[in-house]
């Protein structure tokens, strides 16, 4: 079969989703159950996935589902843990003390706190922690879970403690004959490779990445400021570019340095202790302090059920107490993800299997203590006794947070299904390979010398569909690696450009949105959220994929060089915005 004609096939069930969910505005409880059942139709009748590959798959999909939903039910706990026992109202004075400006409040929690959460967990959690915080301290709920989902780029290529390098890219290339011959030529080892594969990931990041917390403001002032103005986001350039550049040094240097593992963990601590108390000085800070509108005037969808009491508490939460829960969260998920420590084995050694699926190869094994929403459900219950919280006020933490998740999993259950079935509809009776394999295929073949421009789009479709840059890397990176060898580049640095993109696709994927959200409190908007999410993560694809290709073919009269010199111009022409902003500004106080 024609290979144009296999991939307009392949994309139904990604088109079915956009036209549900982003086009229509379906809410994801109603448009996922509808592509779930199109990409059934589509694998059984037109691919020719056998019925109980199907069904395996679908059974596979729910058991990561309740994962997820286990993470969001965590995160929900201890934030209402902390609302209950009035520690909240503790954590929103303190980041007012730091500075009321929201766009700096944003960079510092999502950009350096978030990241320094996914450098230790990863499984899109740092946004079930991160999101529900901002609309504690007085965001709108789809501001919140807008700033958290962007942090979900840069740091997720190390999240878990570098997983989705050490295990994605790895096995994706492990046991390859072509990989094989590559490393023998090259005299290299496959491990020693990796890592330096992982090394190129994190300078390509760095160089991307840097502009994340500028996007943050921008996106924050442009949607969600009384004015609606990209101006206001500019307008504190200096700090953003100080805060990305405090995180992606320090993160880039230990990639190459120290491997894949922690770059994104030691990244975020170093980044908040350079930023925290630099902003507490007031440096680089803006002169005019930016906030949202008064609340009642708030367009009627920013706002979710998840609802915070602005009154003091009865009883005041110390700065260090009301703390604690985070940090202990911070301490434990470091202390149970690092391998040279015990703790990691003895919580892998409880899981549940399900061997051969159906009779399929497909095995689903779970290991529900290894869970990051294990560790906030522990951490809840410790946090409970620290504030000698009663057991009625407990209660109400428990019953709010079970609410709030039970809607996310409508989504949710019909959602990872839909991707496991795309993902593993490698087996079927037509001898097609899987759906996103000729997804790739396609676009390899229609913009041959010119792909490593699109290598990380190819990344961010697998992170988009799969919910995760480790399977991301997985599905993808031996095909990355064979284009590479194909167009007679560099395959290792088209394979780093597949990392990339996969970590930028997870701003947009499904179900991290469906998670954030309802940690938020905020369910039916997750297409309006994607459309918003779509202008941060196509700026990284093209940006990565540009930086990729300059890299590979150089500097010279070439497309790499022009779309480099555009996005440059681009990058000067905002800040020079800010800055003309800030002066204007400053010339209007002195005349009032």
């Amino acid at each position: 079969m024609n290979i144009g004609f296999l991939v307009l096939i392949a994309l139904i069930p990604i088109l079915s989703v956009f036209l549900f969910l982003v086009i229509l505005r379906w809410p994801a409880k109603s448009a996922m159950p509808v592509s779930l059942i199109i990409t059934i139709i589509t694998a059984g009748f037109i691919w020719g996935v056998p019925a109980n590959q199907i069904g395996a798959s679908a059974i596979k999909g729910v058991f990561t589902a309740l994962e997820v939903g286990l993470i969001v039910f965590g995160a929900l706990l201890l934030l209402n843990t902390l609302k209950e026992s009035g520690a909240i109202h503790t954590i929103r004075s303190g980041f007012t003390d730091i500075t009321p400006d929201r766009r700096i409040q944003a960079i510092i929690i999502c950009w350096l706190f978030g990241s320094f959460l996914e450098g230790a967990a990863g499984w899109g959690s740092p946004a079930t922690i991160v999101a529900p915080l901002l609309v504690a301290i007085g965001f709108p709920a789809m501001g919140a879970v807008m700033a958290a989902l962007m942090l979900q780029s840069t740091p997720v290529s190390y999240g878990a403690i570098g997983t989705p390098i050490l295990i994605g890219v790895n096995t994706g290339l492990k046991d390859s004959e072509i990989v094989s011959q590559h490393l023998s030529e090259q005299g290299i080892g496959f491990m020693d490779y990796i890592v330096q594969i992982g090394g190129q990931v994190a300078i390509f990041h760095g160089i991307v990445g840097m502009f994340i917390p500028l996007f943050i403001s921008v996106m924050l002032t442009r949607f969600f400021g009384k004015n609606k103005s990209i101006k206001e986001g500019l307008a504190v350039w200096k700090f953003a570019l100080f805060a990305g550049l405090a995180f992606t040094v320090p993160y880039a240097l230990v990639a190459n340095l120290l491997g894949p593992e922690f770059p994104s963990l030691i990244g975020g601590l170093i980044g908040m202790a350079i930023v925290i108390p630099a902003a507490k000085k007031g440096f680089l800070m803006p002169e005019q302090v930016w906030g949202f509108d008064k609340k009642e005037n708030w367009e009627a969808d920013w706002t979710g059920n998840l609802q915070i009491n602005e009154e003091p508490p009865k009883k005041k939460v110390s700065t260090l107490g009301a703390w604690f829960p985070y940090l202990l969260v911070a301490v434990l998920l470091v202390l149970t993800r690092l391998p040279s420590l015990p703790f990691s084995s003895w919580l892998k050694a409880w899981d549940i299997t399900l061997p051969h699926l159906f009779g399929t190869s497909l095995t689903v094994t779970t290991e529900p203590l290894n869970i990051p929403g294990a560790v906030f459900i522990v951490v809840s219950i410790v946090a409970a006794f620290v504030y000698r919280m009663k057991g009625a006020e407990y209660n109400i933490a428990v019953k709010n947070s079970f609410k709030t998740v039970l809607s996310a999993m409508v989504a949710l259950i019909f959602t990872v299904p839909l991707v496991q079935i795309f993902i593993n509809s490698d087996v079927n009776v037509s001898g097609f390979n899987s759906m996103p394999l000729v997804l790739a295929e396609g676009i390899s073949e229609l913009f041959g010398g010119f792909y490593p421009l699109v290598a990380p789009l190819i990344g961010a479709i697998g992170a988009f569909v799969a919910g995760s840059n480790t399977i991301s890397n997985m599905m993808f990176s031996l095909f990355q690696f064979g284009v590479g060898n194909t167009i007679g580049v560099d395959p290792g640095t088209i394979v780093s450009l597949q990392a990339v993109g996969g970590a930028a696709g997870n701003m947009i994927c499904v179900h991290n949105v469906v998670a954030a959200s309802a940690a938020a409190g905020l369910m039916g908007r997750e297409g309006k959220l994607i459309r918003r999410l779509l202008i941060p993560m196509f700026f990284y694809v093209s940006f990565a994929g540009t930086l990729g290709y300059v890299y590979l073919y150089g500097l010279g009269l070439n497309v790499g060089t022009l779309l480099l010199i555009f996005i440059a111009l681009g990058i000067v022409v905002s800040v020079g915005k800010g800055i003309r902003f800030n002066k204007n500004s400053k010339e209007l106080d002195r005349s009032a």
